[in-house]
């Protein structure tokens, strides 16, 4: 039985990686936002302007506690979801926790591309989001890196370098 569990600022490659460690190990992968998505039958960014971030944070805790169960899965978990409540804590003690970091010039490039989708980035100009993901970033460090694993993600712009990211998760872990 294993659970291998990816944490990591929005835009780290939490799902893509994720993904592409599924397809190799076999294992299932879940995306906790697609899961919350999926059972709420609403969109994260929905969610966020029904009933803030508050009532979402909630509802993300008490969805990772059944996804955690799990047996032998891959779980993305959302950019917050380890900084609330006891998550982090919660998160070490359920599986082989891997934080992929990235620089906040790598993040902002990849959340550019996106930064409509995500309820915390919208209508926030360039300078605005490069500054937010800094500060954001900062704060999320600490519970980031109470994980068990680290992998330097910044380099991962290809599928090629994405499928050497997923070789170190396999190394680092010895799948």
């Amino acid at each position: 039985m294993r659970r291998i569990i990816l944490i990591g600022y929005m835009g780290s490659g939490k799902t893509t990686i994720g993904k592409a460690l599924s397809k190799e190990t076999g294992m299932m992968f879940y995306d906790l936002d697609w899961y919350i998505e999926t059972r709420m039958r609403k969109t994260v960014p929905q969610i966020f302007a029904e009933r803030g971030e508050e009532a979402f944070r909630k509802m993300e805790y008490n969805m990772l506690h059944e996804v955690a169960e799990f047996e032998d899965v891959i779980i993305s978990c959302g950019g917050g979801t380890p900084c609330f409540f006891d998550n982090m804590e919660y998160l070490n003690q359920q599986g082989d926790v891997v934080y992929l970091n990235a620089s906040p010039d790598v993040l902002y490039k990849h959340l550019l591309m996106a930064k409509g989708e995500r309820p915390l980035l919208k209508g926030k100009s360039p300078e605005e989001l490069i500054e937010y993901i800094t500060t954001h970033l900062k704060e999320r460090e600490p519970f980031y890196s109470k994980a068990k694993y680290s992998l330097d993600v910044n380099l991962m712009d290809n599928y090629d370098k994405i499928n050497i990211s997923v070789q170190k998760i396999r190394e680092l872990l010895k799948l």
